[in-house]
């Protein structure tokens, strides 16, 4: 049986702290979809984690962790995440269908915001989604 945590308001619900708070009771955390644009900390055995794109399942060591084809990845920020954690090796599983977000989409969602101030992050997390349903994105594998 799986359980399922969905938030329905577009982030902010506070879905990783309801996470964070079970998966050590899990065999498995999935990040489902997203980017780095938003996240959430986290205070675990005393020390603070901010996580953004690593599942919360990171923090028990006989969870393990997948982030989805349907995730798009800062290869930086992720990199950044996963040095903040002793122990990932056959935890952390990343689809090789998930798609890079480069820097001329962080570039693209700057110029936009700047022009059409749509209340974007400017992390280039749109313009990632573009190309993937534009089938033009470069994936993970």
């Amino acid at each position: 049986m799986a359980d399922v945590v969905v938030g329905i308001q577009w982030g902010d619900e506070g879905k990783g702290k309801i996470v964070d708070r079970i998966a050590k009771d899990y065999d498995f955390v999935v990040r489902y979809q997203g980017g780095h644009n938003a996240g959430h900390t986290i205070v675990h055995k005393g020390v603070k984690h901010s996580l953004h794109l690593m599942p919360s399942g990171a923090l028990y060591p006989k969870c393990k962790n997948i982030i989805s084809s349907a995730v798009v990845v800062s290869i930086k920020d992720l990199c950044e995440e996963i040095s903040a954690f002793e122990d990932l090796e056959n935890r952390l599983f990343i689809s090789d269908r998930a798609h890079v977000i480069l820097p001329y989409h962080a570039k693209k969602d700057a110029f936009k915001e700047k022009s059409q101030n749509i209340g974007t992050t400017k992390k280039g997390i749109g313009p990632c989604y573009e190309d993937k349903m534009a089938r033009s994105g470069i994936r993970m594998g």
